[in-house]
């Protein structure tokens, strides 16, 4: 897409910008294709324990089911190599990918921000994002943790509840990366989700060449922003941060005689 005349106000120019990157309207049955697709992504992409393999075949059976479509197609990819896997050997590739390897880690904020301030800032941000859409992830996982973020688009839509994802898209395509490096049946599944995605740009290339090569800011400060800003401190704009409490007044004792009383 040629760029913009200068010549349109700013406003105008954003507005035009934001509707190239809307998702177009969809119908009932697309939009709930888009929706089992995220929730299947989110399943799959979880810890292969025994609840999970134990429902191998209910899941490969939704695939098989869903309309020919890019997407289906790499799950599909997927659940072939998952159904014929023992499930120890299923654990022990899960770890290797995601708990061993930075590169695919499926914590989002950290590809933008890495262990910088900033971390914390955006996983405050995306967590009140996740209330005030009435969603409680109930804490167990963080809120960047990509089977989280899908959750939540599957649940809240492609506007707004897809809106982290494309927030992050660098992010994806640098896991996607690492995966197919690895040669992981796991790039099928962020394969099957960059489909919903808008195509990536030349500075998206760009910047995940840059990601791949240098890794994220590097800041060892922790994530002790998140869910703990005290007196405001690292708040992102536009948070409400309680004041902090008054100190307890101090009331002196009453004087036991006229005596203490005049001292």
């Amino acid at each position: 897409m040629s760029p913009l005349p200068s010549t349109i106000p700013a406003i105008v120019r954003t507005r035009v910008r934001a509707a190239v990157h809307r998702p177009a309207r969809l119908t009932p049955e697309e939009a709930a294709g888009r929706a089992l697709t995220l929730r299947l992504v989110s399943l799959l992409l979880q810890y292969p324990d025994s609840e999970l393999t134990a429902a191998r075949a209910e899941l490969t059976a939704a695939v098989e089911a869903m309309p020919a479509t890019p997407a289906a197609e790499h799950l599909a990819g997927f659940t072939d190599w998952f159904t014929a896997q023992d499930p120890e050997a299923l654990e022990r590739h899960y770890v290797e990918m995601f708990d061993l390897r930075r590169r695919s880690s499926l914590y989002l904020t950290y590809y933008l921000h890495g262990d910088t301030r900033r971390r914390g800032m955006a996983l405050l941000t995306l967590n009140q994002r996740y209330r005030a859409a009435g969603w409680d992830t109930g804490g167990a996982e963080l809120p960047d943790h990509l089977p989280v973020v899908l959750e939540f688009a599957a649940l809240a839509g492609p506007g707004g509840g897809e809106a982290p994802l494309r927030q992050h898209r660098r992010g994806l395509e640098l896991i996607h990366r690492a995966l197919t490096d690895a040669d992981s049946p796991y790039r099928h599944l962020l394969a099957a989700l960059l489909t919903l995605l808008p195509p990536p740009t030349e500075a998206d290339r760009a910047a995940v060449d840059r990601l791949a090569a240098e890794g994220p800011p590097d800041e060892e400060v922790g994530l002790d922003p998140y869910g703990a800003y005290g007196e405001g401190e690292f708040a992102p704009p536009g948070t409400f941060v309680p004041p902090m409490p008054a100190p307890p007044t101090r009331i002196p004792p009453a004087p036991t005689s006229r005596t203490e009383s005049r001292r």
